[in-house]
Formats: C-alpha cells, sequence, structure tokens
C-alpha cells in the first residue's frame, strides 16, 4: 500500500483485497444476541466523544465483486478533505497490485463522492470508491465507470432518476424481523401504524435521520406489504449521482441495522408468497419530458423500452428470482411480456396519475429487483430511451 496523508488529491492510491465471490455466512453465533450488542453501543459512546482533530476518519465504500453489497474499510487522513478531485486524481495515476494466487482480488479505489459520516459524525467522512483493475481501468464487477460515460454522453437531456428500494429487515437467526410461528402472517399494507402490523420503524427512521445528516438525496420512507418490509426513496438525482447516493443510503442501511440487532435483506422473492416482493423501481426522466407537452416524449421512451424488455429484464437481475417475483397480477407485471399503463401497479411500465393529467414528468420503470444495481439500471435507460449523440431515434442505443 502506498498513499500519503492529506486531502484526496494526495492519495496516490489504495488497495483493497477481496474475494471474487463472495456470500453472507449462513451461521451466525446466536449467543452473540443482539440485547449483548446493543450493550456494546452504549458502551462505545465515551471513545466516540473523544476529540481527534486534526485527524479525519475517512470510509472508503465500493460495491462487492458479486455486485449486491456494499463494503468499506476506513483510513485517517491528517486533515478533513474538502474534495475527492485533483491535479494527482487516481483516474490519472492508478496502480494495482494483480490478482492474489488463492482467487483474492486486489483494486484500486478512486474516490468520486463524499458524504458525511453519521456515525462518528464531523469531521469525518464517508466516500463512494469506483474501482479499477491491475491496468488501472475499472473492474469488470463495478459498473459506475460504464455508467458516468453514458451519463456524459447524454448530459445536455438533463436525465433525472428517482429510485425506491425495498427491503426485508431480518433476525440473525435469519427469519423475518418481529415474526412469529406462522410463515405468512397477516399482510399490513403500505403506510400502516401499530405495532400489531409492522415492525422495524425505528431502524427505517434512523436510517432515514442517518442519510439526511449524511448529504444522501433520501426523498422518504414507508413501510411495505410484509409486516418488516420496509422502502426508502433516493431522489431526484441528475445522471451518475443516483448511483453513488444509492448505494452510500445501502451502506448507512447496513451500518444502522448493525446498531439494532438486524440484517437488511434485498433479496427480490424471499417467500413463495404472491404479494410478498421486493422491488426497486426507478423512475426517469429527461428535460424534454419535464416540460410542456413532455408526455409525447414519454411515450417514445416507453415504444424504445418495449422493444427491448428482455434485455432489459437479464441486465436488471437474477432470472430465477426475477421469474418468481414478476407473476403479474395485480401488484407485479409478467416476466416474458411487456406492458405499460396510467397510473397501475400490474405493468412494466407506468405512468403515474398526475403525469398524464399535467402532460408532462417522468415514467416509472417498475421491472428491476430489490437487489438490482442503481448504476445498470440507469446506463440501461438512458442508452435505450435517449437517442445517441449525433442520432435521431435511438434505435443504435447499445445497452
Amino acid at each position: 500500500m502506498s498513499f500519503s496523508l492529506g486531502c484526496f488529491s494526495h492519495i496516490i492510491v489504495l488497495s483493497c483485497m477481496l474475494y471474487v465471490c463472495e456470500t453472507p455466512s449462513d451461521s451466525v453465533d446466536m449467543s452473540f444476541v443482539p440485547e449483548t450488542m446493543c450493550l456494546h453501543r452504549l458502551a462505545r459512546m465515551p471513545y466516540l466523544a473523544l476529540p481527534t482533530v486534526p485527524h479525519c476518519q475517512v470510509t472508503y465504500i465500493w460495491i462487492s465483486p458479486c455486485g449486491k453489497f456494499p463494503k468499506g474499510k476506513t483510513r485517517t487522513l491528517d486533515s478533513e478533505p474538502q474534495s475527492v478531485a485533483g491535479k494527482n486524481s487516481l483516474y490519472t495515476q492508478p496502480q494495482g497490485h494483480g490478482f492474489h494466487s488463492k482467487g483474492f482480488l486486489w483494486i484500486t479505489l478512486v474516490p468520486v463522492r463524499m458524504f458525511r459520516d453519521p456515525f462518528t459524525r464531523d469531521p469525518n467522512k464517508l466516500v463512494m470508491c469506483d474501482a479499477l483493475d491491475l491496468q488501472g481501468t475499472p473492474a469488470q464487477f463495478h459498473r459506475r465507470s460504464e455508467c458516468a460515460k453514458a451519463m456524459e454522453e447524454v448530459k445536455d437531456q438533463k436525465p433525472w432518476f428517482g429510485f425506491e428500494q425495498e427491503f426485508t429487515l431480518m433476525a440473525l437467526d435469519q427469519h423475518p424481523f418481529g415474526w412469529r410461528d406462522d410463515p405468512y402472517p397477516t399482510t399490513p399494507g403500505v403506510g400502516e401504524v401499530g405495532l400489531e402490523k409492522i415492525w422495524g420503524r425505528d431502524v427505517s427512521l434512523s436510517h432515514y435521520q442517518a442519510c439526511l445528516y449524511a448529504g444522501v438525496k433520501i426523498s422518504g420512507i414507508t413501510n411495505e406489504g410484509g409486516p418488516a418490509q420496509w422502502e426508502f426513496q433516493i431522489g431526484p438525482c441528475e445522471g451518475i449521482e443516483l448511483g453513488d447516493h444509492a448505494w452510500t443510503a445501502r451502506y448507512i442501511l447496513f451500518r444502522v441495522c448493525e446498531d439494532f440487532g438486524v440484517i437488511p435483506s434485498f433479496h427480490p422473492k424471499l417467500f413463495d408468497h404472491p404479494l410478498w416482493s421486493s422491488d426497486g423501481h426507478m423512475n426517469f426522466s429527461t428535460e424534454a419530458m419535464r416540460s410542456p407537452g413532455g408526455l409525447t416524449r414519454i411515450h417514445a421512451a416507453i415504444e424504445r423500452l418495449a422493444q427491448r424488455h428482455m434485455e432489459h429484464v437479464a441486465l436488471y437481475g437474477d432470472e430465477h428470482n426475477n421469474r418468481k417475483r414478476m407473476i403479474g397480477g395485480s401488484l407485479s407485471s409478467a416476466f416474458d411480456t411487456f406492458s405499460w399503463r396510467t397510473a397501475s401497479r400490474s405493468v412494466s411500465v407506468r405512468i403515474p396519475g398526475h403525469v398524464h393529467s399535467e402532460g408532462r414528468g417522468y415514467l416509472e420503470d417498475r421491472r428491476p429487483p430489490s437487489d438490482c444495481d442503481p448504476y445498470v439500471v440507469c446506463q440501461a435507460l438512458v442508452e435505450t430511451c435517449l437517442p445517441p449523440p449525433g442520432g435521431h431515434n435511438g434505435e443504435d442505443a447499445i445497452l
């Protein structure tokens, strides 16, 4: 490892070792119960209050090779960083250590967006990173660079995104938080209140506050169809910003859940139940769609999406889980068939009722699952819906 303390412009390289393929452990030490964990959180408070100025703790966040989980590691800087850019940017001076003989991968982390740290607070930072491989090119499992390139090509159209992230809170015994022996408790419905109907509000509210403190563009929360199922919304964000904020929000959620002794699951179909699934709906618009008469532009974008339906579904997530999730009916669309409608939840793409009434706004792609990569979804939407540079109809756009 070779790096200098100071602002981000002076960090030459930060190399990290990670498994090429990784999954959460199936075994949890149940003697380490949540009550004990909460005592640990209380015990740490005096230490977190100790002054550390002028030093600053920076936690670097990146995406695991399987593309499903955020990862993080913390380093000390000798002063509070003011930005992630500079003349010695890692984009121009990448260095790496290659592949490990036992299946490990060495990468170089490239700081791309900075947030306040809600866990150790100011002046400490959370930093979302891109990842470079041995040759200094974007790591194959990390899709941010490709998404950023696609956004740069259409930046004049000002693409905006909003992401609806659903998740289920799980206990350490791998059962949904708060559930009794009955495998299918009564479905409470969205927006319910009352402990007999929903569980985990403290977790969701704490995550909400932590994101606001950090500077993440979180726009709301709600409980979902399962009694331990919740959703948070990110956006509106322009271009590459959406993926950065969504992945940072996921990292913050995992950290908040550590404090409450629960685990967030982004699995799109945890249970074989027709009404319970977890989605990652993506709202999308351009400046033209948001302008008067923009509904015609929205219709044109939907026509392009219809032509590449199966390509998008394949990019958005695992086919096995998505086929179980997208079964048609009142809450989801069919996996193999593209559909759209105004103010309907059973379609591939929805035009919200108020968008139809106002004649402008955005479309909602309801096909992405909860464990999708927001970078991949955003890139696919702009490359399908928007004309390429110098093009006229977008038919030559490549996913």
